[in-house]
């Protein structure tokens, strides 16, 4: 698994050794949702939920991106995001949030913090894409963007609250729904 743009182009990520429980995005579809959502993320606040190896919002930092905020509740994911950041030179970007997802967004909430962009990677059993879209209209700034990952049997529509769908893609087993949040008044 590897950086596929920006200032780390063809920098190895470390992956988890046998484990069940993180599965990485895969090189193409990462190629493909940045290749949808433009080439750069110069000065975006990125936020990577379930973050796994940090692929995704390093992937940004590389591209640009000032922040990436990667939450992962898994020990093993979390020294993962930890290991990538400091071998990419990153960690000055990068915060680590090692708690589950739902109290991962309440914190962030609590402080304020704003994004432009943000990835979501749930564990495809929990079909979590409705709730963290849902969760996520408080933290994203309006016009921002959220790229969802998600069993390509999970369901999620058009529309969702002030998300609006502009892009989906299916990889085999797997699909990613690229949300825009509008104006409440639109």
């Amino acid at each position: 698994m590897r950086i596929v743009g920006g200032t780390a182009r063809g920098r190895t990520l470390k992956t988890p050794k046998g484990s069940d429980t993180t599965r990485p995005t895969a090189d193409r579809v990462r190629e493909t949702i940045f290749n949808v959502l433009g080439q750069t993320c110069e000065g975006l606040r990125v936020l990577d939920l379930f973050a796994g190896t940090g692929a995704l919002g390093l992937e940004a930092v590389s591209r640009g991106a000032t922040l990436a905020v990667l939450v992962d509740s898994g020990r093993e994911a979390v020294g993962l995001c930890r290991e990538n950041a400091k071998a990419l030179g990153f960690e000055a970007q990068v915060e680590i949030l090692s708690q589950p997802a739902v109290k991962a967004l309440a914190a962030l909430a609590a402080r304020g913090a704003r994004f432009e962009l943000v990835f979501s990677d749930p564990p495809y059993v929990a079909r979590a894409g409705l709730e963290v879209l849902a969760a996520l209209e408080a933290l994203v700034e309006e016009g921002g963007v959220a790229v969802i990952e998600h069993e390509a049997a999970e369901v999620l529509g058009e529309h969702v609250g002030r998300w609006r769908r502009e892009d989906q893609r299916t990889f085999g087993a797997t699909q990613v729904s690229i949300f825009r949040l509008t104006d409440p008044a639109a």
